[in-house]
């Protein structure tokens, strides 16, 4: 079986690693001749609204999926209808988690807490969702924002009038500054049959918009419940296929819905090394009809993001069981080069060594 997969970034290049053991075969349409996956799997250059390279995935591919949220919905939806291939996640997840809009409505319909907001199209828009929402804020573009694109904090009207200087072209979303104490994702897996599969909650440090660090298992059983029955209602409501992710605040106990994520997701590295199934695997099961793995975990997991440039690969290979994952990119400031991973048998020995891989790379965050 062939699965075509829109975009040929490092997870469309994890994807095709995790599928060639179970069988799988895999084409990749991406605008860039270096995309990573490329370097794994054949590959289509073209643009994801290019009708005849789609139709060519929808002839080959048992199967279409996706590695980031910004490809086209039109383009998905017209070949799906056209060539009757299905499209795993659905369209409708797919555009749902494209529009920040759209994303928090559906939090609210199926009574899942969320941030206060208000969509913002106009200065004045602006100025009553201030009033209506309060300051501080984060004002967001309703679309394309990711690793911290797209967004600014607002503390002053100073501020407001310079985020909509900068932001202001476009439809925006305005919603409270949660003064969390963590962020945590819950992933999980779906099959067209309804079988579900959860992972073990992870704890997130984001810095500069940009995940550092992940550790999962994480945070009391209350929280993996409470994510768990959050991730479950999102994937009943789409009749989901696939991988879903969502991300969480978490202020005095309480879970504060951010934003969704209808793929696999850099939160999940960890899987690949510190869960029986990893994500990628048990995400092709999932859109394939396959049984879903187990999501147990092997050990307590710390993932940490390699950005900008990769460390001496001898440097990191040195520290016992730690697991290098270059994703073949050009180095270039801010962008995610590659990951590393470590498991150990107790939460404190990974915190205690995530701690230390991150001042030996000299990483500055804040830990909870």
């Amino acid at each position: 079986m062939t699965v075509g997969i829109l975009g040929g970034g490092q997870l469309g290049r994890m994807l095709a690693l995790a599928g060639y053991p179970l069988g799988l075969d895999f084409l990749c349409l991406d605008p860039s001749a270096d995309a990573p996956a490329g370097q794994v799997a054949p590959l289509l250059r073209g643009a994801f609204t290019d009708q005849r390279l789609l139709a060519r995935l929808a002839r080959e591919c048992e199967v279409i999926t996706f590695d980031w949220e910004n490809v086209s919905v039109r383009g998905l939806a017209a070949i799906a209808q056209r060539h009757r291939v299905r499209i795993c996640p659905p369209v409708a997840a797919l555009a749902t988690g494209q529009d920040r809009v759209a994303e928090k409505r559906l939090f609210e319909r199926l009574h899942i807490p969320t941030t206060r907001w208000q969509a913002v199209e106009s200065s004045r828009q602006l100025a009553r969702a201030l009033a209506g929402v309060g300051l501080p804020g984060v004002l967001k573009t309703r679309r394309m924002g990711y690793d911290g694109k797209g967004q600014a904090v607002i503390r002053t009207a100073q501020d407001a009038d310079r985020a909509w200087a900068q932001l202001g072209r476009v439809p925006l979303l305005y919603e409270e500054y949660v003064p969390f104490d963590c962020e945590v994702s819950i992933i999980g897996a779906r099959s067209p049959r309804g079988e579900t599969a959860v992972y073990p909650l992870c704890g997130n440090v984001h810095g500069a918009g940009m995940l550092r660090l992940t550790r999962a298992p994480y945070g009391p059983p209350a929280w993996q419940r409470r994510a768990t029955l959050y991730l479950k209602r999102v994937l009943t409501h789409f009749r989901y296929s696939g991988i879903l992710t969502i991300e969480f605040f978490v202020r005095r106990g309480r879970l504060i819905a951010n934003e969704m994520a209808p793929r696999v997701h850099n939160s999940g590295h960890w899987t690949i090394e510190g869960a029986i199934t990893s994500q990628f695997e048990n995400h092709l099961r999932a859109i394939l009809g396959l049984p879903l793995g187990a999501t147990d975990a092997r050990g307590f997991s710390a993932m940490v993001n390699l950005i900008g440039e990769l460390p001496p690969r001898a440097r990191l290979l040195a520290l016992a069981g730690v697991h290098l994952h270059d994703y073949g990119k050009s180095a270039r400031p801010g962008r995610k080069m590659g990951h590393c991973t470590l498991v150990e048998p107790t939460a404190a020995a990974r915190d205690r060594r995530a701690r230390a891989l991150l001042n030996d790379l000299r990483v500055e965050v804040r830990i909870p």
